[in-house]
């Protein structure tokens, strides 16, 4: 088994890290670092620097923070020589992903820029699906509630927090991932909560004429869904890419979004066996250049 230190113990890190780690035959959680949070015997850490002084056998770090502290910590793990996976989004800008995928290279270790949606159940065979098919038109809806999935985590809204395109990118993980071609953005609608400084909800418009609707206010059911017209037939992906239609009939998949974070840590151990790095960054090119191209739109503030 190899030894693992999760780094930001907070509720992903405890509702899905922590079982995938505790459950695979791969990995043993050695350590963690985080300010306050603590898994039960498991020795912790405030410091990512004490952390890897004190802990030269542990050769993997996998980090939970959010986005603005990451890149120090993940500069620090990989200039020790650690090999480092990322929770999505990878960092707060692209400019300090490719820095953190140079430096990995120079270091010879392992990064893995982790996309968790597109491990879900029927993503695989939608894009096999999509493979030899031209794509005529596309719709996403992605849908939830923000005080359900981040009570009270007012990073969230906080500038480089991301707002409404952290769910937002795992649609457009999955979508970059089961299209045939490669999708850019031509247009985007921004909503600013007044008193925010990230979006609660955005509206965009890509090439092979697909669109998508992001919102953080949804209450009740969430919605996570993707639908597709091609030159053969019509797909359809919903529940976050775990239930497969096509053509309107059910066609695979699973009613349950377990599994995702097992998967991950398969993958890493996985790259670990290569020597290779994945530092796919397509889905948060469109983050970017939805921020770059998207009007801004002020709507009401918003509390928890």
């Amino acid at each position: 088994m190899t030894r693992i230190a999760l780094v930001g113990i907070g509720k992903i890190a405890l509702d899905q890290h922590v079982p995938a780690i505790s459950a695979s035959p791969d990995w043993e959680l050695a350590a963690t670092v985080s300010r306050q949070g603590r898994v039960d015997g498991v020795e912790g850490f405030t410091r990512i620097e004490d952390m890897l002084e004190a802990r030269p056998d542990i050769g993997v770090v996998s980090l939970c923070l959010p986005p603005v502290p990451r890149f120090d910590v993940a500069q620090a793990a990989l200039r020790a020589g650690r090999h480092v996976m990322l929770e999505k989004p990878p960092g707060a800008t692209l400019a300090e992903v490719h820095a953190l995928r140079d430096l990995a290279r120079a270091q010879g270790v392992t990064l893995f820029a982790t996309w968790h949606s597109r491990e879900a159940h029927a993503v695989a065979a939608a894009r096999r699906w999509l493979g030899d098919r031209r794509i005529e038109s596309g719709r996403i809806t992605w849908r939830e509630d923000v005080r359900k999935w981040h009570p009270g985590q007012e990073w969230i809204f906080a500038a480089g927090g991301m707002g409404v395109f952290d769910p937002g990118i795992n649609a457009l993980s999955i979508l970059t991932h089961i299209l045939p071609e490669p999708v850019h953005l031509t247009g985007a609608e921004l909503d600013f909560p007044a008193n925010r400084d990230a979006p609660i909800a955005a509206r965009l418009e890509m090439t092979q004429g697909i669109t998508a609707d992001f919102d953080f206010r949804q209450e009740g059911p969430q919605t996570w869904d993707m639908e597709f017209r091609t030159d053969r037939g019509h797909l359809a992906l919903r529940m976050g890419g775990n239930l497969l239609e096509i053509d309107g009939q059910p066609a695979g998949g699973a009613d349950t979004i377990m599994g995702e974070y097992p998967a991950l840590y398969a993958q890493m151990a996985r790259l670990l066996g290569e020597n290779a790095s994945d530092v796919d960054l397509s889905p948060m090119v469109l983050v970017a250049d939805a921020f770059t191209l998207g009007r801004r739109v002020t709507v009401e503030p918003f509390a928890f």
